[in-house]
């Protein structure tokens, strides 16, 4: 050999190496599957001049080799990969049905005895079984001839896949056998490869482990209250379909909007997470069907008095009687006084299931209700939880006690149990809490004025959004999940800064953000598992939600775009009821027909 040669061998390994240097750091920096695979196949294609190859994963079961990429250049074959176009070879078994080893393919060998194997022709080798090869040869008019087969192990030294070369050419072309020079550079490659592959196979597994650990949440969530049943599912598909609308559009307010590959999947957690912090909600406060409702509706307590004051009405009428009084009119007065406690319950009763408006006067007469008495003989103080007799006075009272028939007693009151936000919150919440945790009198609760939550109870429901972000801020999210928090956390605010927790205006806010209180919105506005309301049309909650957008309270680009992108109805079609979708006329809602 001549020096001029073997200088020109020379370069030639130096060019190699750094391709396979090169090959080895854009490995370790892809992240995409598909391009993944590609790269290793490829690049091991031309660091050996071949003309086809296949690279094979290990399934989840470690018992068979899938094929995911196939080339052959000279035949025009690409099969797998970004290419779009499966792969329909089925999969190389690596035992057989007795659990044996399968040794005959030489891809098998490979992965099982987790050792190179370089075969200079096939057509002259007895070790393997080559029959599927040369069918394929025969039906496409080819030849495979060298074979070059490395597995690809991890850094536990477990087998992930297979590297097959075949048909390694000279520089005319010639089909010629693998050097075994450059063994050691595709073994290094598949090692490399395989480290890759294992690192971006346990992302995903973390992944996907964050993605279930997420949806168990989710369901929680929802399992824990029938009144919020799938929410926690269905915002997530309306936030992603809003987003989808606004990513695609190509002109307008959002043509510049866009998410990477990242920036979806924080969307996807975002989406997951947003209502986590209700795991705090107590579920007779979210559950509230009745005024008086905590773990049992308090109303059999009250009906139970009216009962002791109803026997005290009859026993004050013998004794009245027996003592030869007026029979008659005494009974007569007993009869009109059972009749008005009969009414005052049943007066009593109807407030409780907050119905209606509470007037004035149903207030008052709530007071003068609650003004008659009853005489209670046994000690309240005994059989109590530790929390409940805290709240207790400390002085016992001597029995009888004369007491009234609704009460606001100073053992309703619950206060908190850790210390009260404050405006100089490190979250900036502009929230503020009531005095006390609960208020359980049963006449404050009884005078609500609309529906059945007090004060308190409105407090700890919102407050789920305040937990929500304080428990996501507190997560060691990484550099891509950075902004789960904010997109999360969002979902209350409105867009004159009125909402909460944290009062912020629009421009303060991240398009994610706004989509998902939209999203919010409407999912709880078309619900149709709400046991406490009628399932509403399309066309009523779309009119609703465009009052809001007068009010400025939702985004008004993204109304829009939700209405003209077809979304509202997308999502109809997905999760109402066939009777709830009716005809929704858009155009008096979009800003371009009302100019």
């Amino acid at each position: 050999m001549t020096s001029l040669e073997t200088g020109r061998d020379a370069d030639s390994r130096d060019i190699r190496y750094r391709r396979l240097i090169e090959l080895g750091i854009a490995l370790s920096a892809e992240r995409n599957h598909n391009r993944l695979m590609e790269m290793i196949l490829v690049g091991a294609k031309e660091l050996t001049n071949s003309d086809g190859g296949t690279l094979y994963l290990t399934t989840e079961s470690g018992r068979e080799l899938r094929f995911e990429i196939v080339r052959t250049d000279s035949l025009g074959i690409a099969l797998g990969g970004t290419t779009g176009h499966p792969v329909p070879f089925p999969p190389v078994r690596l035992f057989d049905d007795a659990g044996e080893p399968n040794h005959k393919n030489v891809s098998s060998h490979a992965a099982l005895s987790g050792s190179t194997v370089n075969i200079a022709d096939a057509y002259d080798s007895d070790k393997f079984d080559f029959t599927g090869t040369k069918a394929f040869d025969a039906k496409n008019g080819y030849r495979s001839t060298s074979f070059l087969t490395v597995p690809l192990k991890n850094h536990d030294g477990d087998v992930v896949g297979v590297l097959q070369l075949i048909n390694a050419r000279d520089p005319s072309g010639r089909t010629i056998a693998f050097s075994s020079e450059n063994t050691p550079l595709i073994e290094a490659l598949a090692s490399q490869a395989a480290v890759a592959l294992d690192n971006q196979m346990l992302l995903e597994a973390q992944k996907n482990l964050f993605k279930a650990f997420i949806q168990v949440i989710a369901n929680a969530i929802d399992a824990k209250s029938a009144y919020t049943g799938g929410h926690c599912r269905r915002v997530p598909e309306l936030t992603n379909m809003l987003t989808r609308a606004a990513a695609a559009a190509t002109d307008g307010p959002f043509a510049d909007f866009h998410l990477s590959d990242d920036e979806w999947y924080e969307l996807e957690v975002a989406g997951g997470l947003h209502d986590c912090g209700k795991v705090t909600t107590p579920e007779y406060v979210v559950d509230k069907a009745t005024k008086l409702e905590t773990l049992s509706n308090r109303i059999h307590e009250i009906r139970t008095r009216f009962e002791v004051v109803k026997r005290d009405v009859e026993i004050a009428c013998l004794k009245a009687v027996a003592a030869g009084g007026d029979g008659p009119a005494l009974t007569a007065e007993r009869d009109r006084r059972l009749a008005e406690l009969d009414a005052d319950y049943a007066f009593v009763a109807e407030c409780n299931v907050g119905g209606e408006f509470m007037a004035p006067e149903k207030i008052e007469r709530l007071k003068r209700i609650a003004a008659v008495t009853w005489q209670r003989t046994l000690d309240d103080g005994i059989g109590l939880s530790w929390e409940e007799a805290r709240r207790k006075p400390t002085e016992p009272t001597a029995l009888p006690v004369i007491e009234h028939l609704l009460a606001d007693k100073a053992e309703h009151i619950v206060p908190h149990d850790k210390p009260a936000l404050t405006p100089d919150n490190p979250w900036g919440f502009v929230v503020k809490p009531p005095p006390h945790k609960f208020n359980l009198g049963e006449l404050y609760n009884l005078s609500i004025g609309r529906g059945t939550l007090t004060a308190e109870d409105r407090f700890h429901i919102n407050d789920h959004i305040v937990q929500t972000i304080i428990m996501l801020e507190a997560l060691p999210f990484p550099k891509t999940l950075k902004r789960v928090p904010e997109w999360a956390g969002g979902h209350h605010e409105k867009m004159d800064g009125t909402g909460y927790p944290r009062g912020l205006r629009r421009e303060q806010m991240s398009v994610p953000a706004r989509i998902m209180a939209i999203a919010d919105i409407f999912e709880a506005l078309t619900a149709r598992d709400r046991p406490y309301k009628t399932p509403k049309t399309l066309s009523e909650c779309v009119k609703i939600m465009s009052f809001m957008k007068k009010d400025n309270h939702i985004d008004p680009e993204l109304f829009e775009l939700f209405l003209s992108s077809g979304v509202y109805r997308q999502y109809a079609e997905a999760f109402l009821l066939p009777e709830q979708i009716d005809e929704v006329d858009i155009a008096p809602y979009l800003r371009k027909a009302a100019e």
